[in-house]
């Protein structure tokens, strides 16, 4: 197996996809006639019945009322587990974090998800484009923050991360809410069982400039490695793919600062705001 995408599981937006789908067809419509009668993008319905796509409770309803489904599509939607709140294509990689024995993350445009505060997970959600529902911007935030639980698990898990100083230094955002955020990246890092490198701004290059990644161990001990980008992410579990990452984060871990110099970088920002 070169790839746990290539072997997801089933969630609920693959059952209510296919739902669409065959009442789409029963319907005698192509997916590119439902899209217009829906005023949405044939891609969306696309990825909708495909269960790439989480269907919104407001689309729901306007498929209910072109298909004449009397609801249906907009129960099941309701039904979805909270659980199964995210995007279908990061359902499998949040179930592994929330397993991960050690988890280490290098991130270079924002502050990684489970370090964020709440303040600056509802910024940035509120950045998406095309814009997010309030509803669904809230249920967001909210399984952002019911991830990071496992920071409290027990077993502790091991976690490192990596994260570029552009990233604190950016001025996204209100002052208040950066200032929290900065805080809390400190407080997190008195605890024992998580490391925070910086990657100085100042470096003339890194092994990081590829773009983001996570790496997971599993409780059977099973190496993982998350690549996420636009409209596409992937979980690998190739050995020969995940050595690539685990050897390129290695290098990251020796080319950023050290842990007590990050953190005093963090006072320094934490004095400068």
């Amino acid at each position: 197996m070169h790839s746990v995408k290539k072997n997801k599981r089933v969630t609920s937006w693959h059952v209510i996809g296919a739902q669409v789908a065959t009442f789409r067809k029963a319907a005698g419509l192509t997916q590119t006639a439902l899209a217009d009668r829906c005023l949405v993008g044939e891609d969306t319905i696309a990825s909708i019945e495909q269960g790439r796509r989480a269907l919104q409770a407001d689309v729901a309803g306007l498929l209910d009322e072109v298909l004449d489904t009397k609801g249906v599509l907009a129960v099941a939607v309701a039904k979805v587990p909270h659980k199964e709140r995210f995007p279908a294509f990061v359902q499998d990689f949040v179930e592994h974090e929330q397993e991960a024995v050690t988890l280490l993350s290098y991130q270079n445009q924002v502050v990684p998800g489970l370090l964020q505060t709440e303040g600056y997970a509802r910024f940035l959600f509120s950045c998406l484009y095309p814009p997010l529902e309030e509803e669904q911007r809230e249920e967001w935030v909210t399984a952002r923050l019911d991830r990071q639980k496992l920071l409290d698990r027990r077993p502790r898990p091991m976690l490192h991360f990596v994260l570029e100083e552009s990233v604190l230094r950016s001025a996204i955002g209100q002052a208040a809410m950066r200032l929290e955020q900065l805080r809390h990246l400190r407080r997190c890092m008195e605890l024992p069982y998580l490391g925070l490198q910086i990657m100085p701004m100042r470096l003339p290059k890194h092994a990081g400039l590829a773009g983001p990644m996570v790496l997971l161990e599993t409780p059977d001990h099973d190496h993982l490695a998350y690549v996420e980008g636009q409209l596409t992410s992937v979980l690998h579990d190739d050995p020969d793919d995940v050595s690539v990452l685990q050897q390129k984060y290695g290098m990251l871990r020796s080319q950023a600062l050290s842990v007590e110099s990050s953190a005093r970088l963090l006072d320094d920002l934490l004095g400068e705001s």
